[in-house]
């Protein structure tokens, strides 16, 4: 390796390690990219029907912004109510179980009454866990507190990005040599109508649980049972952990009323879940994005175990991306022209004027002009 090689290779690693340090970071900017995406195609249709661009994009914020708000009004106030209600009936429910226990020991024999298991001394066993979390308060504060600066700073990049897109876009293809600058703009596209394809069947998805989730709960006669169902909905998102999540309230808030209906929510939510992994998502994905299940669970894993929380939301969109790109570099014009012997052909150009000395034709590499026209479209391209 020469010289000039040498230093790439250490400005590739040196790169490499910068963006591991700032891997959440880049993240937060992947998510804002994400939903910039959606909301720059909501505003595209709104443009369609002769709308201005900046009404347009004012018109898609507003609605997304309505859409965040109506979501917390329909989920907080119901569950903070109905959680508060557990907070009294669960003492409640432990006394009536401890009674129980009690008229329990007087009907067996006196050789199974040490089996039996004494409330007390449960609570005294889970007192150490109980007094971890309370401990563990402040750290959830700061916690929550930190959450909410980073959703603010995507929503400002949100914001940035939405503005202008296209300068942003001609950006990043400047990162990429001039030779492969349109093929890197062509990707891009790829990757929009991927992205694209990936909301539409999510929304699809989610509201078809939701939907779901709403009749069984109300037949069922489970308290609060439209903001169960949006939420059941919103973690539809996080395939496989998503479901198992959306359950727990669900039980907690069905408690209230008859242990039975616990089972039931039980039962009804993994009903739901096999009908949504069985044929809501295969028909729908595969129509949008084809991803293998298990391409999708192994992207859970990587990303949740570098990236945390925030890498497992965004696994899917994070995994569509990484397909088309690997896809088109790595194994199209990587691997598939590995080892090939392309013969160069002799293209003819028919010039209708003879250059001026001012145009900066070079008779022996026409190619120079043909690539900077190549670049010139790239950088002169419009959203």
């Amino acid at each position: 390796m020469n010289l000039g090689q040498w230093i790439g290779l250490i400005a590739i690693v040196l790169s490499l390690y910068i963006l591991w340090q700032i891997r959440e970071v880049v993240l937060l900017m992947f998510a804002a990219v994400v939903l910039a995406t959606t909301l720059n195609r909501l505003a595209k249709r709104f443009q369609r029907f002769g709308m201005r661009r900046g009404f347009a994009v004012l018109l898609a914020v507003a609605i997304f912004l309505a859409g965040v708000a109506g979501f917390f009004w329909l989920i907080v106030p119901p569950f903070a109510q109905q959680f508060q209600e557990l907070t009294y009936q669960v003492p409640k429910g432990f006394g009536r179980f401890n009674s129980w226990l009690d008229a329990l020991r007087t009907r067996i024999p006196n050789q199974l009454v040490p089996y039996i298991p004494d409330i007390n001394s449960l609570i005294q066993q889970a007192q150490p866990f109980v007094n971890r979390v309370l401990g563990n308060s402040f750290a959830f504060v700061s916690g929550s507190l930190e959450a909410v600066l980073k959703i603010l700073l995507v929503l400002v990049l949100t914001g940035m990005i939405l503005a202008d897109p296209v300068a942003y876009r001609k950006v990043f293809v400047r990162l990429f040599p001039s030779f492969y600058r349109r093929r890197v703009d062509g990707i891009l596209d790829k990757c929009e109508v991927s992205l694209e394809g990936w909301i539409t069947g999510a929304f699809i998805a989610m509201f078809v649980v939701a939907l779901m989730s709403l009749i069984g709960l109300s037949i069922l006669g489970i308290r609060a049972a439209l903001a169960l169902a949006i939420l059941a909905g919103f973690l539809n998102l996080i395939p496989n952990l998503g479901p198992t999540i959306s359950v727990i309230p669900a039980m907690a808030i069905a408690l209230l009323d008859d242990p039975w209906k616990v089972i039931a929510v039980l039962i009804l939510y993994f009903v739901i879940q096999q009908v949504e992994s069985n044929f809501i998502t295969p028909i729908v994905m595969a129509q949008q994005v084809s991803l293998l299940p298990a391409v999708t669970l192994i992207a859970q894993l990587f990303f949740v175990t570098f990236f945390g929380f925030l890498g497992l939301f965004l696994a899917l969109p994070l995994t569509v991306v990484a397909k088309i790109w690997l896809q088109e570099v790595l194994i199209k014009d990587v691997l598939d022209e590995w080892g090939n012997n392309h013969t160069k052909e002799t293209e003819l150009v028919i010039v209708p004027e003879s250059p001026r000395a001012d145009d900066n034709w070079t008779a022996e590499n026409p190619d120079v002009n043909r690539e900077r026209r190549i670049n010139d479209d790239i950088l002169q391209k419009e959203d």
